[in-house]
């Protein structure tokens, strides 16, 4: 039946669905995984990252962590040349908004523009859907902290912890499990670790392999600070893990040999 009815974004299959846009979306699930955290003090977001070839040079900048403005900080999951679009066009509204009214835009009311131009994709024929999803870490006046993601359809939804990309499926059933709306930055980081350590799609994962922003207010004052954990910073997590990793599966053993 799809086959009917997926070669237009703007022809709804007689189950009401688009299936361009659908797959849109499924071909986010292919790429590197990316974890948001909302914590108590600050957001943290966490990407995989994917080496295609052992012959790339390794990039000069980060292709899956992005900053936006002073207040927002964005990871992203699918077509990177799509992404880059789309991050550029932000830039743009959050300088424009800033040069209006002379304060920060908020994050909610940023998201709302973006995806604004993304739902237009879907409804006009001669157009695809962007193949890539976002997730945003952010901070205003209004609501404090606060975490978004967002989709090719144009939909956009807040969360207080959320997984897109490879085995996000998998990630968030243990983020909804272990998550704790009074856990700290610190705490948030080694959750995001321990969900990538079970989720990503190799059997040694790395410090090499993972992008970690950390955003929160400096000690001692109201002003806003993106940390960036070093790949040291981010083994050091990784062993804790494994550790832990080690001792549980000792103690089954233990217990199933009593």
């Amino acid at each position: 039946m799809g086959s009917r009815y997926d070669s237009r974004t703007t022809t709804f299959s007689p189950e009401g669905r688009l299936y361009q846009v659908e797959y849109a979306i499924r071909a986010i699930d292919n790429a590197g995984a990316c974890i948001g955290i909302l914590a108590k003090d600050g957001v943290v977001i966490a990407a995989e990252k994917r080496d295609l070839s052992k012959l790339l040079a390794k990039t000069k900048t980060s292709e899956k962590l992005y900053k936006i403005d002073d207040h927002i900080v964005c990871a992203v999951a699918g077509l990177t040349s799509d992404a880059n679009v789309l991050l550029g066009y932000l830039r743009r509204v959050a300088q424009n908004y800033k040069f209006q009214y002379q304060e920060p835009q908020p994050l909610e009311s940023m998201i709302r523009t973006l995806c604004d131009l993304k739902q237009g994709y879907t409804q006009f024929g001669g157009q695809r859907p962007f193949g890539v999803s976002f997730l945003y870490a952010g901070w205003d006046r209004h609501h404090g902290f606060q975490l978004y993601q967002s989709d090719p359809s144009g939909n956009y939804s807040g969360w207080k912890a959320c997984a897109i990309g490879s085995n996000n499926q998998n990630a968030t059933t243990i983020l909804r499990n272990d998550y704790n709306e009074e856990m700290s930055t610190e705490e948030a980081v080694q959750l995001a670790i321990k969900v990538l350590h079970k989720t990503m799609d190799t059997a040694n994962p790395s410090a090499e392999k993972i992008e970690f922003s950390i955003l929160r207010k400096e000690e001692g004052s109201n002003k806003l600070h993106q940390d960036i954990l070093e790949e040291d910073q981010v083994q050091k997590y990784l062993d804790v893990i494994v550790e832990e990793e080690k001792q549980k599966a000792e103690a089954e053993k233990a217990k199933q040999k009593s």
